[in-house]
C-alpha cells in the first residue's frame, strides 16, 4: 500500500453495500465430494464465457478445486432455508460429507458435482487460472456446461442477511468480526 494510506480507520460495513449473490460452489478430491456456500463469484469475461471465484485456502473446498482443477456454481433462491445453506456453509467438509442423504445433485461433464437443490442456475467450469491472494484464492473458470433450472428469484447476499438473517463465516471474505 502507498505510503500515507496505511493507518486510515475504515468502516468495513461499506463493503457490505458492495452487492453478492450466494451460492455453492462443488469440487471432489479423488472420490471424496464437496461443496460450499460462496457468496463471490463473478464472470469477467464473455468469449469465451469464463468467471471467477474466491475461496479461503483453509477450506477443504480449495484442496478439492487444486486436484480436480474444475468445480460447480449453483445459483441459490430466495427459497433456500438457512439450514440448507448451513450444511454447506458452517460445516468443514473435511468432517462431514456434505452431499449425502436428501441433497440432490447430479456429476458435470468434469467430474464435479452440481447441487441441484433450491439452484435457480448452475455453471460448470474449468479451471484456467489461478491468483494467490494471501488467505484466499481466485480461481477463473471457462464454463464448460450452464443451465437455468428454476425461474424463481436469485438469493442476494443482503437477502441472507436481512432476510433469512444469516451470518458471513470468519473464513468468507466478507467477514467483519465483532464491533
Amino acid at each position: 500500500m502507498p505510503e500515507g494510506l496505511r493507518g486510515w480507520e475504515l468502516d468495513k460495513r461499506a463493503l457490505h453495500r458492495i452487492s453478492y449473490g450466494v451460492y455453492i460452489v462443488c469440487a471432489r478430491l479423488g472420490e471424496r465430494l464437496n461443496g460450499q456456500i460462496c457468496n463471490t463469484v463473478f464472470q469477467i469475461t464473455s468469449e469465451p464465457p469464463v468467471v471467477a471465484i474466491s475461496i479461503n485456502r483453509g477450506n477443504f473446498t480449495h484442496d478439492c478445486l487444486c486436484d480436480l482443477g474444475a468445480f460447480s456454481v449453483s445459483v441459490l433462491s430466495t427459497e433456500a432455508p438457512l439450514r440448507f445453506i448451513g450444511r454447506f456453509g458452517f460445516r468443514c467438509g473435511r468432517d462431514f460429507e456434505k452431499l449425502t442423504g436428501d441433497v440432490s445433485y447430479r456429476m458435470g461433464r468434469t467430474g464435479a458435482p452440481i447441487v441441484l437443490d433450491y439452484c435457480v442456475a448452475w455453471l460448470e467450469c474449468s479451471v484456467v487460472g489461478r491468483t494467490d491472494l494471501g488467505t484466499h484464492t481466485l480461481f477463473m473458470g471457462e464454463v464448460v456446461d450452464c443451465e437455468i433450472v428454476d425461474d424463481k428469484t436469485p438469493m442476494t447476499y443482503e437477502y441472507y442477511h436481512n432476510v433469512v438473517k444469516g451470518k458471513s463465516p470468519e473464513r468468507a471474505p466478507t467477514y467483519i468480526g465483532q464491533s
